[in-house]
């Protein structure tokens, strides 16, 4: 069998699929969290199935319809970016359709795609609208499907505006393609288009001729990998990290220098040590991994950015389902220094703290911050010393049974990928486990491999 490098992938057809009922949705506005993503690319995430029983002749034509009566749930995706006479940039429901596209490619397996060490990149080849700007809504489809035959699975990669959605609100739809596929007679989950909350400003975001651009390079050379975390490894870790509520003494000494030697950074006002969740737990573990990895100078300043929803952090809070980018960026400073020698307590603390600060007065604030200097989120890591964690394990990936099946594996395209760039799925054991989707340069990733701290927690390899 050819090599999942050098197989062959073909596109049978492609076509325009329209919702099964007209929209009586008005423009929605974007809100601040939407224009900030429009010079990022398009969201592409998939899942890879085993073979269905029912034959492709028969089962693309369900798909098809399966996915014009989602559409009709989700108008938005079916509509096209306008921007208006005073700047301000809206979702016009106007039915105008999404792509739907048929690949084959009968060189590929299963096993041979999720066995190797890296992620190959036959998965970016899997999903259309590869590195596409999400300000290029305005003239293409927001969203397009792609179906792709394997030898013995199938893949569905759906790629959507990020400028509409994150990916609360894409988990949310491919879940209900799911759903409705399955003939389910109503949908779990209603979306909800209101505006009406702190995120829709009047400040007008103003943009370049012919639109922004990613602000990182998307072809710089990379590695990917996939690091899996059981459930039994994310209790350990958690225990470990709960468990150091005094510094060592090699620790100690490592921070003599800066004259800090009291626990008190480990207690509460109560005094009482205050319990690290399980995923600032494994945060701070990879920071200390990438960051020794990096080999970068004590001094230098070290940042782990994570993505939140701020659904619930609004007050009021805004419905689980609403539809659109409702995140925001939690950014935790740090030396190198810091990071490596005060422990994975420490780490998981600082991130912890800041975590818990993010509440409806940050939120404001922010906004308040972005209205008075309107612009596109800056993604990358100029200077080698970031790492951003996206996604979350909370997102019900592997929910998603079209009729044959939960997924055995979810990836993502080329989108958005850069050094540094962490995205967190949850395990298909469920439980608790995590996946980590790793993007580092090279030499960088070679060192992650050799660490004995973050290794001791992390497996890579599916076929085992």
């Amino acid at each position: 069998m050819p090599s999942p490098s050098s197989s062959p992938l073909t596109v049978l057809s492609k076509c325009t699929l329209y919702p099964n009922q007209k929209s009586t949705l008005s423009d929605l506005k974007l809100s601040i969290s939407d224009l900030a993503m429009l010079s990022c690319h398009y969201i592409q995430k998939g899942c890879l199935f085993p073979l269905p029983s029912l034959p492709f002749h028969s089962l693309l034509p369900h798909l098809k319809s399966s996915l014009s009566r989602t559409l009709s749930h989700f108008p938005p995706l079916a509509g096209r970016l306008t921007t208006d006479s005073h700047g301000y940039v809206y979702i016009t429901c106007n039915d105008a359709g999404v792509d739907f596209l048929h690949a084959c490619a009968p060189g590929y397996c299963i096993r041979d795609l999720l066995s190797p060490p890296d992620v190959p990149d036959p998965f970016k080849r899997f999903f259309t609208f590869d590195k596409k700007v999400s300000y290029t809504g305005h003239f293409s489809p927001l969203l397009a499907v792609q179906v792709t035959e394997l030898a013995d699975g199938v893949f569905i990669g759906c790629a959507m505006n990020h400028a509409i959605a994150d990916g609360t609100s894409f988990w949310n739809f491919f879940n209900t393609f799911a759903e409705v596929c399955r003939e389910a007679t109503k949908i779990s989950n209603v979306p909800d288009f209101r505006r009406d909350s702190i995120l829709i400003s009047k400040a007008v975001l103003k943009f370049p001729e012919g639109g922004p651009e990613v602000t990182f390079n998307p072809y710089e050379p990379l590695r990917e990998r996939i690091f899996s975390f059981s459930r039994e490894a994310i209790q350990k870790l958690k225990a470990t990290v709960n468990s150091q509520k005094l510094r060592t003494d090699e620790e100690l000494n490592a921070i003599e220098w800066i004259g800090k030697q009291s626990n008190d950074n480990y207690h509460n006002n109560k005094g009482k040590v205050e319990e690290i969740s399980s995923f600032q737990s494994l945060c701070a573990l990879l920071w200390r991994g990438v960051t020794r990895a990096r080999k970068l100078h004590p001094s230098k300043t070290t940042v782990f950015k994570m993505a939140v929803n701020c659904r619930m952090r609004l007050a009021p809070k805004l419905n689980p389902y609403y539809f659109g980018n409702a995140i925001q960026s939690i950014p935790t400073y740090a030396t190198a220094e810091d990071v490596l020698c005060r422990g994975l307590r420490w780490c998981a603390e600082e991130l912890n703290k800041n975590v818990k600060a993010h509440d409806d007065a940050k939120v404001r604030h922010l906004v308040e911050e972005w209205e008075s200097n309107p612009r596109c989120f800056p993604l990358g890591n100029p200077d080698g010393t970031a790492v951003t964690m996206g996604s979350s394990p909370r997102f019900p990936m592997y929910d998603n049974d079209f009729g044959w099946g939960r997924p055995v594996a979810v990836r993502s395209g080329g989108a958005n990928k850069f050094d540094g760039k962490i995205s967190a799925f949850p395990g298909r054991e469920g439980g608790g486990s995590v996946d980590l989707e790793v993007l580092l340069a090279p030499e960088t990733m070679e060192g992650l491999e050799s660490d004995l701290e973050f290794m001791a927690y992390a497996s890579s390899s599916w076929c085992n």
